[in-house]
């Protein structure tokens, strides 16, 4: 049986969490009316890809990187007060299964450090799964905490089991590992990067997983920052892409399905068959026949790390 995907690679609505959540809900109508099951989004769709922490120096850029961050922490997702409630209604309305990417605050303890956070919000409305990513890369870590491993699970999605792993994440092999080792049928990477060598990666994991990669950056120039966006002009200029989204479906095995769609703001569609990965496996389980468990293992904790414990008498 196969199943309608639409990954979505259009600009947010820089650092508006409500307006890009209204852009979220009409993306997953849209898809929904052309077929979709699943309906994939970027990595921090809402409220939009951090990208100036590549391009200002921190050391002289203090300023301005303070305010950037404070509007991104007003914007960010706090789960806890029900600030996707409108998208979980929107997967319910329409019966499809979204994997979304946003900013998290820290609402538990701190209130304050945001995560670089993925979503599986399943067709019924509720949430799935979500996983923080475990290694901001270089200067995302001025913007990201660091995330532990409970969201590194696959879970049931009627499109088959579905893992997340957030860019440069689907570099770490032992995350990978430990999502083949729950017999994942789609792994979906929502990213910023982008280009040949994101795409030779894209396949690679197809083909060592036995699964359907689907990856998606945000296509967004320098334009699509709004007129208001702090210093704007200093950061970019109007035609500079900052990221090429580059969408794009592989087989298991390895085989581009659909994309790569680059430099074009829209929706890449494609069929997925959940059972193509289970037959892909025959010759290559690499957490099956071919592990080697008497002579390699991996343990992942996958308990929560709370910075502190409270008891009460």
């Amino acid at each position: 049986m196969t199943n309608k995907v639409a990954v979505v690679q259009k600009p947010p609505v820089m650092l508006d969490r409500a307006a890009t959540l209204e852009l979220v809900n009409s993306e997953i109508a849209e898809a929904a009316a052309n077929g979709a099951a699943l309906v994939v989004f970027p990595e921090t769709y809402v409220p939009g890809y951090p990208a100036w922490v590549w391009r200002i120096q921190p050391g002289r850029d203090m300023g301005l990187a303070g305010k950037l961050h404070g509007t991104l922490r007003e914007n960010a997702i706090n789960l806890a007060t029900g600030d996707l409630d409108p998208v979980c209604q929107a997967a319910w309305r329409h019966k499809v299964t979204v994997v979304l990417g946003i900013h998290e605050v820290d609402a538990e303890f701190s209130g304050t450090t945001l995560f670089n956070t993925v979503v599986v919000i399943g067709p019924d409305g509720a949430i799935l799964n979500r996983h923080r990513k475990l290694m901001p890369t270089n200067p995302e870590r001025m913007v990201w905490g660091f995330g532990d491993a409970r969201g590194l699970k696959v879970v049931d999605t009627p499109v088959g089991r579905l893992g997340v792993l957030i860019c440069w994440e689907n570099y770490m092999p032992l995350s990978r590992y430990a999502l083949y080792a729950q017999n994942m049928d789609v792994l979906v990477s929502p990213t910023w990067d982008c280009g040949d060598e994101w795409i030779a990666t894209m396949k690679h994991i197809a083909k060592e997983g036995g699964c359907w990669v689907i990856g998606t950056g945000t296509a967004i120039q320098g334009r699509d920052l709004p007129e208001n966006f702090p210093e704007r002009l200093k950061i970019v200029d109007d035609e500079d892409w900052l990221c090429d989204g580059d969408a794009v479906i592989v087989r298991p095995f390895g085989k581009i399905e659909a994309g790569p769609l680059r430099r074009e703001k829209g929706v890449l569609y494609g069929e997925i068959d959940r059972e193509a990965a289970a037959r892909s496996r025959r010759t290559l389980d690499v957490t099956g026949h071919y592990s080697r468990p008497d002579i390699f293992q991996l343990h992942v904790t996958r308990a929560a790390m709370p910075p502190v414990q409270f008891r009460d008498e």
